[in-house]
């Protein structure tokens, strides 16, 4: 397994294999005890091909390097695939968690991603160039990003659905 790792605004990426990991928010937690406080940490990575498959996950633990770990094993078991025509989706879509609201549309070739940072991971991981998108309500990273992804799984293979609808008739 090759791994390889670069530095890039103080984000880790690494490419293992063919899924790509990201990591969004690294959060300290303090568990107040008897004896004082006890440091804990929180670690919310993407993995994704970028080329319609990606997941996200939440690890947590004592050290880290091991908040990391867990954060990507469980964005690996959580891998969904995404529908995409050419370089960006096939139709709008609004995802949904919680109290945040992400509003992602298909843009024309060369416009880049307009997005978020929370959202902009998770798209550039599903391997989508051109999108627009808008994050209503809360702006919570993790609501975002798991709304984010709940669009995505939304979004539907055009041929796929003229297909259903021919069988229907």
């Amino acid at each position: 397994m090759v791994r390889e790792v670069e530095k890039k605004d103080n984000k880790v990426k690494k490419k293992s294999g063919k899924l790509e990991e990201r990591l969004i928010r690294v959060r300290r937690v303090f568990t107040v005890v008897r004896g004082g406080r006890t440091i804990g940490f929180n670690a919310l990575m993407v993995v994704g091909d970028r080329a319609g498959r990606v997941g996200l996950g939440l690890g947590k633990a004592k050290e880290l390097v091991e908040a990391i770990k867990k954060g990507r094993k469980e964005a690996e078991k959580s891998i969904i695939h995404v529908s995409l025509k050419d370089n960006t989706i096939p139709h709008e879509v609004k995802g949904k968690y919680e109290a945040s609201q992400v509003l992602l549309r298909p843009a024309s070739p060369g416009t880049g991603v307009v997005a978020g940072e929370a959202v902009r991971a998770v798209v550039e991981l599903a391997g989508i160039k051109d999108i627009l998108s808008k994050s209503l309500g809360s702006n919570n990273r993790l609501n975002v990003t798991k709304a984010t992804l709940e669009g995505l799984r939304k979004l539907r293979d055009p041929q796929k659905a003229l297909q259903l609808r021919k069988g229907r008739n």
